[in-house]
């Protein structure tokens, strides 16, 4: 019998997770986020959660929708510039914030998911990343409740470097663009970003796939990720595989000479 991983709905495959759990979410901005799996999520009510992402999602979609219903409690993230509800929580003292440099992130997920335990980075030397003393929480008056810890810091050929802990949560839920029933999910463009290392990260994994495929359809060269990685797969319809979304549409002023040229 043909490996097959898909679950009926988004529901389904988010069910099981209980409240307290830390879940890796793939995408960037909006690039690539598991957008019903969210709001699986958020249906199924699951409380006090930690969350793994490159951002928190925009005020009013994506990983945002959680936040805005209060049920995470922590965010190991890279940047947050996009959401005004993230920020006010957490200078507020309502959120525990781990920020992290973003390509550190995508290590520490990536390395979590290739059992290495820790590894040693440039990135971070001679600030507070090494050093300690990042606002991980506010207390409601503005000052500090808890700050970050110094890291280790060697040297290797002549340069410093900091130890980083590799990442290892309870679920990932990730977008893909194709994924076999297998589990091996290939990801378009942009969405190729933090999706493989958070899938690879999770003890279990969730993909929303735009397209599913059966067992021997994809190349294993268009392989991004490989299924064993996988857990469960829902596929979209293709009304659901279209809605994608951005942060901000910035345009200028179309010159009308232009246009003519």
């Amino acid at each position: 019998m043909t490996l097959n991983k898909v679950v009926a709905s988004a529901g389904e495959a988010v069910a099981d997770i209980p409240s307290g759990s830390s879940l890796a979410v793939g995408g960037f901005g909006l690039a690539g986020i598991p957008w019903f799996l969210i709001e699986g999520l958020l249906a199924q009510g699951a409380d006090d959660l930690t969350i793994v992402s490159n951002n928190c999602g925009v005020d009013g979609g994506g990983l945002g929708l959680l936040l805005e219903a209060r049920r995470i409690s922590r965010v190991i993230a890279s940047y947050v510039g996009e959401n005004k509800e993230f920020a006010r929580q957490y200078l507020s003292g309502e959120l525990t914030v781990e920020l992290t440099p973003q390509g550190t992130l995508a290590e520490r997920l990536r390395a979590g998911g290739s059992g290495i335990g820790a590894f040693f980075t440039p990135t971070g030397v001679g600030t507070l990343v090494a050093d300690g003393g990042l606002p991980w929480r506010y207390h409601p008056d503005g000052s500090i409740a808890l700050a970050s810890p110094p890291k280790e810091v060697r040297t290797f050929g002549g340069r410093q470097m900091l130890l980083e802990e590799s990442i290892v949560t309870d679920y990932a839920l990730v977008r893909a663009a194709v994924a076999d029933r297998a589990g091996n999910c290939v990801f378009h463009a942009a969405a190729r970003n933090f999706n493989p290392p958070a899938a690879m990260a999770g003890r279990v994994t969730v993909v929303e796939a735009e397209r599913v495929v059966e067992v021997g359809e994809l190349h294993p060269d268009e392989v991004h990720l490989p299924g064993i990685f996988v857990q469960r797969i829902v596929e979209l319809t293709p009304e659901q595989a279209a809605r994608k979304g951005i942060e901000k549409r910035t345009t200028r002023p179309r010159n009308p000479q232009e246009a003519l040229a």
